[in-house]
């Protein structure tokens, strides 16, 4: 497994790679597992991803916490500020969190509280940018190398770093697996992810009740329109004064700092509001 970002890029780029390529040979090496083992193991993730979205909402849903009834469905609505294709994402990436908590079968990516971002954004790219199956697997690879990479050097919970590794990293896997089905370049796919993770730095878990439904399915809706920002500004030739490397280090340590009612544990932020109390308690009683 690579050791960071920056040895992933250049690794590519010293053998000559594209970045894809990079993340299958370093795989079959590191699993001692054949190509086509790896890449089929790739598509079962991709199928699930894309399950989750096509069959969103089509179960009976039945949320415990009340004020929450499908809500992503008057995301369907004619949009006022976003496109139709950024609103359909928002849409989707709702949705297929709303589809986890009806028990429906979910990639976690890298969470199931943060499931729905990497599929959303990266299959309605698919679409706006007319890619193929191909292309979509190769770029699913590469966010997953990142989020992989995340993972080795911070966290991918939210009970340790907040939400902001959970919906943070799900936003810069999706980030930098767009830019590359975009023809970014390895540079460019590195200022993705330093850009949508800083964007997101800090940002608590206080799941209402400590039910992953509450703020969490709307912040998934946050990380689809922050992967977008992020990968345009990559690819228009924004770049992060910090590395990426140093931003995931960044994370990690902010992560850290944060104090234990900040992260899931559900008493603090939103969950520790008044009505974020009621909800606890007419859920599971008075304690």
């Amino acid at each position: 497994m690579y050791k960071n970002l920056k040895e992933f890029t250049s690794d590519a780029q010293e053998k000559k790679l594209v970045l894809h390529e990079a993340v299958i040979k370093e795989e079959c090496l590191s699993t001692d597992k054949t190509r086509e083992y790896v890449l089929n193991r790739a598509k079962k993730s991709l199928d699930a991803m894309l399950n989750s979205l096509e069959k969103g909402n089509t179960l009976d849903i039945n949320l415990p916490i009340k004020e929450v009834i499908e809500q992503s469905q008057l995301m369907m609505k004619t949009p006022t500020f976003l496109s139709k294709d950024l609103k359909e994402a928002v849409y989707w990436a709702m949705s297929i969190v709303e589809y986890s908590n009806g028990m429906g079968i979910i990639c976690a990516a890298p969470t199931a509280g943060s499931s729905g971002v990497f599929p959303a954004v990266l299959f309605k790219a698919q679409q706006m940018l007319g890619k193929t199956e191909e292309d979509v697997l190769n770029a699913f690879l590469v966010g997953s190398m990142i989020g992989a990479i995340i993972g080795n050097n911070a966290t991918l919970s939210g009970s340790e770093g907040g939400c902001q590794a959970e919906v943070g990293v799900a936003s810069a896997m999706a980030a930098s697996a767009i830019t590359y089905l975009a023809g970014g370049t390895p540079s460019q796919v590195e200022h993705s992810v330093a850009l949508s993770l800083k964007n997101l730095l800090g940002l608590i878990c206080d799941p209402v009740a400590g039910l992953v439904i509450s703020p969490c399915i709307k912040r998934n809706a946050i990380g689809v329109m922050n992967a977008f920002l992020a990968a345009e500004m990559a690819l228009s030739g924004v770049t992060s004064i910090i590395p990426a490397d140093e931003v995931i280090e960044a994370m990690m340590k902010v992560g850290l700092s944060l104090p234990r009612n900040l992260k899931e544990t559900g008493t603090g932020g939103i969950a520790d509001t008044p009505t974020g109390r009621r909800i606890k308690e007419e859920i599971f009683g008075k304690e």
